[in-house]
C-alpha cells in the first residue's frame, strides 16, 4: 500500500501549510530542505503512531526513516505488516 498521498497531506496542512502537495517531491529531504524541522518531525511520528497505530516508541528509529515522504511511506508499510 501506498501511503504517499496520505503523509503529504497531514504534511502539507498541519507542519508546512506554505507548502502545497504538489510541490513536494516524495524524495525530497524534509530537514535538509527546511519543510520539517525537529519539532515539526516530532509531530510527524507521532501521527504516525495514531494515525497507523504503530508503536513508535517500542521501535529503533533512525532520522533517514522520517527524511522524505517516501522513506516515511517505507517505514509505515514495514511496520504496518509487521503489527499485522
Amino acid at each position: 500500500m501506498n501511503y504517499s498521498q496520505e503523509i503529504k497531506a497531514y504534511i502539507c496542512e498541519e507542519l508546512a501549510p506554505d507548502v502545497s502537495p504538489e510541490m513536494l517531491p516524495s524524495d525530497c529531504n524534509l530537514l535538509k530542505s527546511g519543510v520539517v524541522d525537529s519539532l515539526s518531525l516530532v509531530r510527524l511520528v507521532a501521527w504516525i503512531e495514531e494515525e497507523y497505530d504503530i508503536p513508535t516508541g517500542e521501535l529503533d528509529i533512525a532520522p533517514e526513516d522520517f527524511s522524505s515522504v517516501d522513506s516515511i511511506n517505507e517505514f509505515i508499510h514495514k511496520h504496518s505488516l509487521e503489527m499485522a
